[in-house]
């Protein structure tokens, strides 16, 4: 059975796998090695020059992180993908190969931290102009369309409300414009167990592999996921000459073993994350609730058409602001505080003082970033136990 063909926990486990030839191991090797042997200097050159397919040097490719290229690129729906050593090394080697001095960038103005500061104060130092607006609004999308704009860059759901932009209707008004536009959608939140926005008509997919994709928190990396020309540009450009964000085969192997389960993981995480947002939104301690499987979330009718289900994160505000919020994290026993997400551990922070610091009250107010609001990524504990710690450290407010 061809591997197209199959469901996606069947893909996580068989898509991309090369057959070991010499020894028949079941697990792909960790060929931890950093340079690769040629016949002759007449087959170095073929290799050089691209005229023969093979391995050079792990910067440029690696047979252990190429098995996990191609399975990500099956579970996205891509022609190809380009795994690095971190999400910040996907979304910079990306948009390094996209834009130059003179070009333009419409850039959600939630974002990831460090994502806004890569685009705020980074990229902006060496002439692309980038704008920052609330994608979700079609209008606003479209008044801000230039002809030397090359990229539209968003995430849904976005870090830490949880916005929901709808990626079919962008990605449509974006290419009737100009075809040549390139859509990017960070799709860490959701991972490709959720929602593909290549099949919703977005041209790249960005993902730090250190979240869901891994899952057991003990790797660092990312994901570009496109077209196979594209990718093949961001390799040798974005990735080989400007941020060198190689990942390792020790790191390819760790996430080849993270994504066996990624489709079991993810069900845990929906479900468990779906019962704090309905408990937290009863709580009187709790003044807000965004989730994108509550009814009342903005965007759960768009939500609910372009995910298969609602993810495994939330954020929310108690009544008493800020002070109230960390009072409440620092009380918790057994979530943990910490950044990142997707972990089997549940994980707590404070985003304006952590993970989005790089924003300004300013800026954290444009972009619906509330000082007080808590993010919470919902592990694979038993519900109930998470529940009961949320409960009794609400209940002290």
């Amino acid at each position: 059975m061809k591997n197209d063909a199959c469901g996606f926990g069947t893909k996580a486990i068989h898509a991309g796998n090369v057959k070991d030839l010499q020894y028949g191991a079941l697990t792909t090797p960790i060929y931890q090695s950093s340079t690769f042997v040629f016949d002759s200097c007449e087959q170095g050159g073929r290799r050089f020059a691209g005229a023969e397919n093979g391995y050079i040097y792990t910067r440029l490719g690696n047979p252990t992180t190429s098995v996990l290229e191609s399975k990500v690129a099956a579970l996205e729906g891509g022609e190809a993908a380009l795994a690095t050593a971190s999400g910040m090394g996907a979304i910079s080697s990306c948009l390094w190969t996209i834009a130059s001095a003179g070009k333009h960038i419409i850039a959600d103005g939630t974002l990831y931290g460090c994502t806004f500061a890569l685009l705020n104060h980074g990229i902006q130092r060496y002439g692309v102009d980038v704008d920052f607006i609330d994608t979700s609004d079609l209008d606003a999308v479209k008044s801000h369309l230039r002809p030397n704009t090359v990229a539209v860059y968003l995430e849904t759901p976005a870090n830490p409300n949880l916005k929901i932009t709808d990626i079919a209707e962008v990605s449509k008004l974006v290419h009737d414009y100009n075809s040549e536009i390139k859509v990017v959608c960070d799709n860490t939140f959701a991972s490709p167990a959720l929602q593909n926005p290549l099949f919703l008509g977005a041209d790249v997919v960005v993902h730090s592999a250190t979240k869901y994709l891994n899952g057991h928190g003990d790797v660092v990396a990312g994901f570009v996921v496109g077209k196979a020309d594209f990718i093949g540009q961001v390799r040798m450009f974005g990735l080989k000459d400007m941020t060198g964000a190689v990942l390792d085969p020790l790191a390819a192997f760790l996430l080849l073993r993270g994504l066996k389960t990624l489709e079991l993981r993810m069900a845990r995480h929906c479900e468990n994350a779906s019962k704090i947002a309905a408990f937290l939104s009863e709580h009187p301690a709790v003044e807000k609730v965004n989730y994108p499987g509550l009814k009342t979330h903005k965007g759960h009718e768009i939500a609910a058409r372009q995910m298969k289900d609602f993810g495994g994160m939330l954020s929310f505000e108690v009544r008493g602001g800020k002070e109230a919020g960390m009072k409440l994290v620092n009380a918790l026993q057994l979530i943990t505080v910490a950044v990142s997400l997707g972990d089997a551990e549940s994980l707590i922070e404070h985003p304006a003082s952590m993970t989005h610091a790089t924003y300004s009250a300013e800026e954290l107010a444009a972009s619906g970033i509330a000082p007080g609001l808590i993010r919470l990524s919902a592990g694979l504990e038993n519900t109930e136990d998470l529940i009961a710690d949320l409960k009794k450290a609400l209940d002290q407010l």
